[in-house]
């Protein structure tokens, strides 16, 4: 017996759309605990056809469906739904920055190489991220060169900290520095989120924790000084800036009347890096887009759905990518446009002619 499809929700025609918010998986890796000797990471699981189901070591972690890994399923997916280019970007949890450096490196490669082949299979539907040993800055220095020259990769994805550096940590700065020379997209997507131990119910660590993992990130790159020494630098946050744009008046404030906690090592009002950066457009809730499309300004918003996961919106039948942009009734149509799919062009480096 076969399960039946669920139906994709049916976008109106609109404009070009762009979705810099996807993961993707490769089908197959090999067994890596066999490989590396211990465990810890994520192997997948095919126990019936189109389905597969995420294990870490025994333990069952998440169900997925083929379009995780099957790029024909996404492409299904993206002509139902209006989407004329996904960004395809690793799933975090294979980030594995507590593991030995070399064999983080290694399946770095694993990861990178699978998602290359895809983006060079279809060029005009898919953008390639890569991953990063970042626990070891030199390792992932070499494959950040590897993604760019060698794959054709346009960037890459990293997490909001790494095991216990934050994101300003002097360790990171010549990765960062690297991709502003290399002129490589950053995104920063949450992973091994803050207080997981004290939220073991109702979902909170994505609820809660990931919001507070992007502001973490976001504070990082301001307070530490990443932003000012490195203006060419071009990086996109998840899920809207997370917590940060609510909370903006905050840490303002903070900074304002503890400059010294707040000021150590870069003396510029946080405020004046809105617009430096971007946000894609998974937020869920239409004042609190309008918000934040007036915050970060209309260029600095761009289409973000986090397919194919739940919590993104993607979510069959009533839901696809954009919906919530190309259906609001306060968005004028150059702002769509700029939303749904030009505002990328800029974050990646490319031009609308590079996918006609």
């Amino acid at each position: 017996m076969t399960e039946e499809r669920i139906p994709n929700a049916k976008a109106p025609p609109g404009p070009f759309k762009l979705d810099i918010h996807t993961h993707i998986l490769p089908k197959h890796w090999p067994n890596l605990k066999e490989r590396y000797g211990y465990g810890g990471f994520i192997q997948l699981e095919h126990h019936k056809p189109g389905k597969a189901n995420m294990m870490k070591d025994d333990v069952f972690f998440r169900e997925i469906d083929e379009n995780c890994w099957c790029a024909t399923a996404r492409a299904r997916d993206c002509d139902d739904e209006g989407v004329h280019v996904q960004v395809i970007s690793p799933v975090p949890v294979m980030f594995n920055y507590w593991a030995k450096a070399e064999d983080c490196l290694d399946l770095c490669k694993l990861v990178n190489n699978d998602i290359a082949a895809t983006c060079k299979a279809n060029p005009k539907r898919f953008v390639g991220l890569g991953q990063l040993p970042m626990q070891n800055p030199e390792l992932a220095i070499l494959e950040l060169r590897r993604c760019i020259n060698d794959l054709g990769l346009r960037g890459v994805e990293i997490g909001t900290h790494v095991n216990d550096w934050n994101l300003d940590d002097p360790a990171l700065f010549p990765v960062f520095e690297e991709c502003e020379k290399l002129g490589a997209a950053v995104f920063i997507h949450p992973w091994d989120m803050m207080g997981m131990k004290q939220m073991p119910r109702y979902w909170l660590p994505w609820l809660v924790a990931m919001p507070a993992e992007t502001s973490l990130a976001i504070c990082s790159l301001i307070f530490g000084g990443v932003f000012e020494r490195l203006p060419k630098l071009r990086v996109a946050f998840a899920h809207g800036g997370g917590s940060f744009p609510a909370t903006i008046g905050r840490i303002e404030h903070g900074f304002k009347v503890r400059p010294d906690l707040c000021a150590v090592n870069n003396d510029k009002n946080p405020r004046e890096y809105l617009g430096r950066f971007w946000v894609d457009s998974i937020i869920h809730d239409d004042a609190c887009m309008d918000y934040v499309v007036k915050l970060m300004g209309e260029d600095r918003v761009c289409l973000g759905s986090d397919y194919p996961f739940p919590l993104g919106e993607h979510v069959p039948p009533t839901h696809y990518p954009g919906k919530r942009v190309q259906e609001s009734e306060t968005l004028n149509d150059k702002q769509k446009k700029k939303i749904l799919g030009l505002n990328a062009l800029e974050w990646l480096g490319m031009k609308l002619e590079d996918f006609l």
